[in-house]
């Protein structure tokens, strides 16, 4: 229980801090207004606290298969902190936002290329954005993609090398599945598989719809206000974030469909007398 509690307000903390971190990077002109941040990373803590502390989660999924929740959280929080620096380069500059800057820069070139996800997020910006602003969200937005993928990546390679979850412990799918009831339905195996068939359909989209609907949207609630720093990383971290946790979810939900089978099999063989009881 000590550990339970621990470990829950620990995680609350993390994620508090990770949303008050444009406010605290940002120059106090470009903040936004810090009561509806704090207001918002408090309601986010309190959510991750009472999760993280209860006997069984309401929504989180996955919640004791670590490392996945670790590394989208890790991943996302690198963003956002490395978006705040970029941002703050403008107005105060220093030694570690010049290196971002210079490491976003070249890597927004490189993937602003036709039919990209970095270029189509492009195209939504409206006529006459300025330049230093657009240089920004090209920028941001490769980098942000590129920490995105790398969550996938460190995601393969825990299946991949330490055959996740059953390394872990045992897992159990209703702690980490709250919001899947394997009483109901079809075979279980068949809808964890659907589902995860279908988020993976949806996050390889995703970079390529998000931007479309902003188009579409455009002219019926306006552009999106990106000169505002806070909107500006906030906007490019879903963006980028999004699909990925959808992929890894997808992936995710495979590998347990697998699991189940697997251990239906073996309890096949065992009736049959193929293997030791």
């Amino acid at each position: 229980m000590v550990t339970r509690l621990t470990g829950g307000l620990l995680r609350a903390a993390l994620v508090v801090l990770m949303i008050a971190t444009p406010s605290m990077l940002l120059p106090s002109g470009g903040s936004g207004t810090p009561e509806i941040v704090a207001l918002v990373a408090l309601a986010a803590g309190l959510f991750t606290a009472v999760e993280y502390t209860s006997l069984s989660p309401s929504l989180v999924e996955f919640r004791d298969a670590q490392p996945f929740n670790r590394i989208r959280f890790v991943t996302t929080a690198a963003a956002v902190f490395l978006l705040s620096l970029m941002i703050r380069d403008t107005g105060e500059a220093s030694t570690i936002t010049a290196l971002v800057v210079a490491l976003a820069a070249p890597l927004g070139h490189a993937l602003d290329i036709p039919y990209s996800p970095v270029r189509l997020l492009m195209l939504t910006l409206p006529d006459g954005t300025p330049a230093a602003l657009a240089d920004q969200v090209r920028g941001g937005a490769a980098l942000s993609y590129v920490i995105s993928l790398s969550s996938l990546v460190l995601f393969a390679l825990l299946l991949r090398f330490r055959g996740w979850p059953m390394r872990t412990g045992n897992f159990n799918v209703w702690i980490n599945l709250p919001t899947f009831d394997p009483t109901s339905g079809s075979d279980v195996i068949w809808r964890l598989r659907r589902d995860g068939q279908f988020n993976l359909v949806l996050g390889f989209l995703l970079p390529f719809v998000i931007p479309a609907l902003l188009t579409i949207g455009g002219p019926m609630f306006g552009p999106l206000n990106l000169s505002n720093p806070h909107t500006l990383i906030w906007t490019i971290t879903a963006w980028a974030f999004l699909p990925a946790s959808l992929l890894m979810r997808g992936v995710a939900l495979q590998r347990v469909a697998d699991m189940i089978g697997a251990q239906r099999e073996r309890a096949t063989a065992r009736e049959a007398g193929l293997l030791p009881a």
